[in-house]
């Protein structure tokens, strides 16, 4: 889910793992030469899904690394088959409170545009986290430090 720390645990966890670190988003930025709101706004999600999938087929090929996906890929059913398939999948799961506030610092997330943060992820979380569920592993994100999530992953994988 947005706003979970998928980009800094993220990055943490590659150094933590001496692994490389990808951002699906910004790989995505890069490959459309324009930023995930002005997809959204020029394209349509449809579009930006179907390219997000796409870049997240190419990611996960090659030698092992950490990749921080955007928070609807996972609901692709064809994105989160591959995934399942060729990687191992992290749920980092928070209280809907600590990402409103989370995301409430930044303004570039386009399903949040003029509207309640509150409300929104109440309403992705009823349709995403069941779909999140599938995840190989399941770790609570709250406000302690962003290393004790790290460390909780690294307990996680080593099961």
């Amino acid at each position: 889910m947005m706003g979970v720390g998928k980009s800094s645990i993220g990055k943490r966890l590659a150094a933590r793992l001496n692994v490389p670190f990808a951002d699906a988003d910004d790989e995505i930025e890069r490959a459309a030469g324009l930023s995930i709101s002005e997809i959204f706004e020029k394209f349509g999600e449809g579009y930006f899904r179907d390219g997000e999938r796409r870049v997240i087929a190419r990611l996960v090929e090659g030698a092992p690394k950490i990749i921080a996906t955007g928070g609807g890929a996972f609901v692709n059913a064809d994105t989160r088959a591959l995934i399942l398939e060729r990687a191992i999948s992290i749920w980092l799961d928070a209280d809907v409170k600590v990402l409103a506030d989370r995301v409430g610092r930044r303004s570039h997330r386009p399903l949040l545009k003029d509207k309640d943060p509150v409300e929104v992820l109440t309403e992705l979380g009823k349709i995403r986290n069941p779909l999140y569920a599938a995840a190989n592993i399941h770790i609570r994100s709250d406000t302690s430090p962003h290393m004790r999530t790290v460390e909780n992953i690294v307990k996680a994988l080593a099961q």
